[in-house]
């Protein structure tokens, strides 16, 4: 692992306000920011009506409105997916919507999204209209089923989309063909949100309902929102951050829902404290666990959830999947890293460009979460298999990859090569999902090698960890931490500030188990400093010539709360002793 240092984007930080602290203005000048990227109210983001397919969505759900007809809100199993069924949910009863209902397809029966086995199920409740949320523009069986039944079905996704689209009557999604929205990174759940505050606001042009009706039951879903950009991993471009930030507000502030609040106490998180990375690692494993695990309709209703009590019941419920999806993917890792070794063994470290590994053992809910072990192991593009269902010819894959190589385009590759390998994939960049019969695994093994290496000249940056730089012992301080904690929401593709010094070791323990709790000195002197590293129980070997006793460490500024006292701590990511 080598530290690289962040570069000034050229033609950036001159123009950011002069009060910003010199570390801020080198952070935010490294990730492209100038002053206008700072501004994070409502009235910075992009207009609901520049997302085509609206009008189309909006005329549609109008007309279901006036019918009095049936909807259904069709989710999916994920974080983003149980928030943007939420919002839907939320939305549409507060604009007076009297016959809403949703349901999540059992991913291992029916298979991902409206395919024409869930279009069947869903049709024995005589909807009208079928919206889908976080899924659909891949759906082209289960539209055509519906449109043959009779029921009409409204697309609202993120994902890429294939060459044919879905018969659809509206499909609002920012990368479909000819969409010009600026922002091709909403989640699903941005995407429901852009959907029911332009729904809101026809319908108060209208006079069915009145402006601040429409205005609270939108802004009040920003908590949502919040939740799943950040569970999904999306790039936080400034219109999400702005999304993001407005949601992180209402949870600080105590306005969010009991289901959010009961979510922060189950996860141990302080919901008035939070940061957008206290979501992604707090609540989201545990809306997710209930996807992974066939229970997602329990998160949706704890979101959903009237009052704390209900929400407190059932967090525990979704706090006691997480510990069950947890130890099912302990042992699924234990069981990829031991086929790694053996791999390794017999062709040697390296020796793939992409990585494929099964088990029968194994569980498809958890398969993703194997896959992301193995990639952050081996730096390559990998893909984790498990049986459909018990004695079941056909193996459910989830794979993961590292950047420069985009994922779904990659699997998109190796269906042309070989048209009936595959039986179905989708997906992103980074992460893709994909079925095929079991007698196709190996073959499928050694196209999926051949396509990575192809674009092996593209993947950069796997062992870089991308430092903002040096930070005087001054500037060691808890009011830096605090400010660098308010000025984000940081995430994906806008990465929380890492800064790199070199410290002596006072004093160090094992906490926890498997934590070095340290504290530090700065070199050249100054106060002694908190620290821990996680998952580590030693400090790494001294290097030749590296008698100064000095360790270079990579870390980020962290708030630590205890007893109501809040102190400095640094959360170290990597040591090297040179």
């Amino acid at each position: 692992m080598s530290i690289e240092i962040r570069r000034r984007d050229a033609g950036t930080g001159g123009e950011l306000p002069l009060e910003l602290s010199a570390a801020l203005r080198r952070i935010y000048a490294a990730r492209g920011v100038d002053a206008a990227s700072l501004q994070l109210g409502l009235a910075n983001m992009i207009p609901v009506s520049r997302l085509g397919g609206i009008e189309d969505a909006v005329a549609r759900l109008l007309k279901a409105q006036q019918n009095r007809e049936k909807v259904l809100i069709l989710g999916d199993f994920d974080a983003d997916g149980a928030t943007a069924t939420a919002v839907m949910m939320q939305c549409l009863q507060a604009f007076g919507y009297k016959d809403v209902s949703y349901m999540v397809p059992d991913r291992f029966k029916f298979g991902y999204g409206l395919s024409a086995g869930i279009t069947e199920e869903a049709a024995k409740l005589q909807p009208d209209v079928i919206i889908t949320v976080d899924n659909g523009i891949s759906s082209i069986d289960g539209v055509a089923r519906a449109n043959e039944l009779g029921i009409d079905v409204v697309v609202t996704d993120h994902h890429l989309p294939g060459e044919q689209l879905p018969a659809a009557v509206a499909i609002v999604n920012p990368n479909a063909p000819s969409n010009e929205f600026p922002s091709k990174y909403l989640a699903g759940v941005g995407v429901a949100f852009y959907v029911m505050a332009a729904l809101g606001k026809a319908l108060a042009g209208v006079g069915v309902i009145s402006a601040e009706t429409a205005k609270t039951a939108a802004v009040s879903c920003l908590d949502l929102v919040a939740l799943g950009t950040v569970a999904d991993l999306v790039p936080l471009d400034h219109n999400n951050r702005v999304l993001v930030s407005q949601g992180l507000a209402r949870i600080r502030s105590g306005l969010s829902r009991p289901g959010i609040f009961a979510l922060f106490d189950s996860a141990n998180r302080n919901a008035k404290a939070a940061v957008a990375s206290d979501i992604g690692f707090g609540i989201a494993p545990r809306l997710n666990a209930a996807g992974r695990l066939d229970d997602m309709s329990l998160g949706i209703d704890c979101l959903l959830a009237p009052d704390a009590a209900s929400a407190r019941e059932m967090a525990v419920r979704l706090d006691e999947l997480n510990k069950e999806r947890r130890g099912l993917q302990d042992q699924m890792q234990e069981d990829a890293v031991q086929l790694l070794d053996k791999l390794d063994a017999k062709l040697g470290t390296g020796a793939h460009w992409g990585y494929c590994l099964f088990d029968e053992q194994w569980h498809q809910g958890i398969v993703g979460l194997v896959a992301t072990k193995i990639r952050d192991r081996v730096k390559r593009p990998s893909i984790a298999f498990a049986p459909a269902d018990i004695g079941s010819s056909e193996l459910k894959g989830s794979g993961r990859s590292v950047k420069g190589v985009h994922l779904r385009d990659v699997l998109a590759e190796v269906n042309a090569q070989h048209p009936h390998m595959i039986d179905r994939f989708g997906g992103h960049a980074m992460a893709a999902g994909l079925t095929l019969q079991s007698d196709r695994l190996k073959p499928f093994m050694q196209a999926f090698d051949a396509a990575v290496e192809l674009h092996h000249e593209q993947i950069t940056d796997v062992d870089t960890l991308w430092s903002d730089g040096e930070l005087a012992a001054a500037e060691l301080n808890l009011p830096l931490a605090e400010t660098l904690r308010n000025a984000g929401p940081w995430g994906q593709a806008f990465p929380e500030p890492l800064f790199d010094n070199r410290f002596r070791v006072v004093d160090k323990r094992v906490v926890g188990a498997r934590h070095l709790k340290l504290t530090l000195e700065p070199k050249g002197g100054g106060a002694e400093i908190d620290a821990i590293a996680f998952n580590r129980d030693e400090l790494p070997r001294r290097q030749s010539g590296g008698s100064d006793g000095l360790y270079r460490m990579a870390y980020r500024l962290d708030v630590n709360e205890f007893r109501g006292r809040r102190k400095l701590q640094l959360v170290v990511e990597h040591i090297q002793s040179d």
